[in-house]
């Protein structure tokens, strides 16, 4: 059984999630973490979970690119929905500093919006008593403006352990998340690209308690299926290409993802 962490099964682009549970099924991946990021797609993430629980289970959170979008009234709307539902973790949250202010913001202004709310998601996740999946997006190479920003504030948060999705910084980065936030990265089909050379030093290095494996479907669809629909099927061409990386078996990568998986989002026996 594979587990893909990080997915947006609420995405429109998805007609039928029956469908997409049968296809996944039968590629070897029983179960998704699927990423609420806005009060545009809350409702869908939570229907989505209750109509296959045994698929599907939700993460609720407001995306970095959504911050100057989102009211109040929509902040508190979610912080309810995740004081009601079962979450697997707060996410996807965290900083892009890759995409420009939009219109009527500073870069400044944004910056600070964004890790306001990161803080704010920090705050309810310990709360809850749950994790976080974070989002740091630079405009070049590892990102390490967001990174530290974002490094900053996790470490106020020490009982919150955080996973940095679709991972491609660095090494040394890898380990100071390791070190200093007991957290964890995930790699997306990005590590059967060209040129990701960086990222796939890091999936060989990895310690495997560290590890986890994602597609953040419908975006990232590895090789061969670059550019197209992602489904969180494919996160086995994922796990296919982190065992070749290591040296290890299929089954090996299979089994400690999964507990990996099982462990940081708390999921219970059976599901």
């Amino acid at each position: 059984m594979l587990i893909d962490t990080h997915c947006h099964l609420a995405s429109q682009r998805y007609e039928d999630l029956a469908a997409v549970r049968e296809e996944s099924r039968a590629l070897g991946v029983d179960l998704c973490i699927s990423q609420g990021t806005s009060h545009e797609d809350w409702a869908r993430t939570l229907a989505g979970a209750r109509q296959f629980p045994d698929f599907i289970v939700p993460c609720l959170a407001v995306h970095p690119s959504d911050c100057t979008e989102t009211t109040d009234e929509h902040w508190r709307q979610m912080v309810q929905l995740a004081r009601e539902n079962t979450l697997a973790a707060v996410g996807e949250t965290g900083l892009d500093y890759y995409w420009d202010a939009p219109e009527g913001w500073t870069e400044d202004a944004c910056r600070a919006r964004q890790r306001d709310y990161l803080e704010r998601h920090f705050q309810l996740a310990s709360d809850l008593g749950l994790n976080i999946s974070l989002h740091t997006r630079d405009k070049v190479g590892a990102g390490q403006a967001c990174f530290e920003d974002a490094f900053a504030i996790a470490r106020e948060f020490p009982g919150v352990r955080p996973v940095f999705h679709c991972f491609i910084g660095t090494r040394v980065q890898a380990e100071r998340i390791f070190s200093d936030l007991d957290g964890m990265i995930s790699f997306t089909g990005l590590i059967t690209f060209k040129k990701t050379e960086a990222v796939r030093d890091v999936a060989a290095w990895c310690p495997e308690d560290r590890l986890m494996l994602e597609t953040d479907s419908p975006f990232l669809s590895p090789e061969p299926y670059r550019g197209q629909l992602n489904f969180p099927g494919r996160v086995s061409l994922v796990a296919a290409k982190i065992a070749h990386l290591r040296g290890q078996s299929h089954d090996e990568i299979e089994r400690i993802t999964t507990d990996n998986a099982r462990r940081f989002f708390h999921l219970p026996p059976g599901i």
